[in-house]
């Protein structure tokens, strides 16, 4: 009888260690959206950019625009190296120069800075 409970016992208890759970998930479920929030350079800081800089940061350069923003790494070089941020937040001194840009599309710019410069 003795070893009849010793064997249920045992089986029990294997038992609840092969069916307790643990995060053992092999395989990975990502999500396909991450963040809907997401701005990115060529979903929408490109198009900013075309329409509010270019046309003295174009390629080539005018009106003694010291640099281009026609690609990617251009732009996020003027954010980082080149105060861009604060210049299109200026009010003194704004770019552009004609003081345009809505602020929605700053919001968006520093909104594509703050998310860590997504590119697609």
């Amino acid at each position: 009888m003795k070893f009849k409970n010793l064997t249920y016992a045992f089986a029990i208890t294997l038992l609840l260690f092969n069916c307790s759970g643990g995060d053992d998930d092999l395989s990975p479920n990502p999500d396909p959206d991450p963040d809907p929030t997401s701005v990115t350079y060529n979903g929408t800081i490109k198009n900013i950019i075309n329409n509010n800089c270019n046309s003295c940061h174009g390629s080539p350069t005018s009106n003694s625009a010291p640099m281009s923003l026609t690609t990617y790494s251009q732009v996020k070089s003027a954010v980082e190296t080149r105060g861009l941020i604060s210049r299109i937040n200026n009010t003194a001194n704004p770019m552009p120069q004609s003081g345009l840009m809505s602020q929605t599309n700053r919001n968006l710019i520093q909104q594509w800075v703050d998310q860590g410069f997504l590119e697609n």
